[in-house]
């Protein structure tokens, strides 16, 4: 179900370029449900798939998102609670400005770009990166609230 939240979340979005809220449910999925924050993402990525289509654009997909996953896990799970809101957004920030550094290697084989073609790639990215690490991090403002709602949830349900 969350997987299909990230996916309808992100076809939502769709007008506005590179902004979305990915990185804040990766970040919020791994905070609370940690290495299970992998089945979510990867139902959004193999719907991402089933919808959009599996081309050379989605092969990237099966690593970059689990890069985010990867640095939350590897964050103290008990960061003060004064701090934990700007932590996580400045995390979800910095992935959305290196996302065309993390999709390029995976673009370059496929398109059989030299090390030179790559960084050209990266560079003429550059622009979309700097609004997609900027929306993540404003948008990164939502991570505690939807932390909060997921932990309520758990409680209620009793799954905790």
């Amino acid at each position: 179900m969350l997987g299909a939240v990230m996916y309808a979340s992100k076809m939502i979005m769709e007008l506005l370029p590179n902004v979305h809220l990915l990185g804040v449910f990766i970040v919020s999925f791994t905070i609370v449900y940690r290495k299970k924050a992998l089945y979510p993402i990867y139902t959004y990525v193999i719907l991402n798939g089933i919808f959009c289509g599996f081309a050379a654009w989605w092969i990237p997909y099966l690593y970059v998102w689990t890069i985010l996953w990867g640095a939350v896990m590897l964050l103290p799970e008990r960061i003060p609670k004064k701090i934990q809101p700007l932590v996580y957004m400045a995390v979800c920030g910095v992935h959305g400005f290196l996302f065309g550094t993390l999709y390029a290697p995976a673009q370059a084989i496929i398109f059989g770009l030299s090390f030179k073609g790559m960084i050209a790639w990266i560079i003429a990215g550059l622009p979309w990166d700097f609004m997609h690490g900027v929306s993540n991090f404003l948008c990164g403002i939502l991570i505690m609230p939807i932390v909060s709602a997921l932990k309520l949830a758990e409680r209620v349900t009793g799954k905790e």
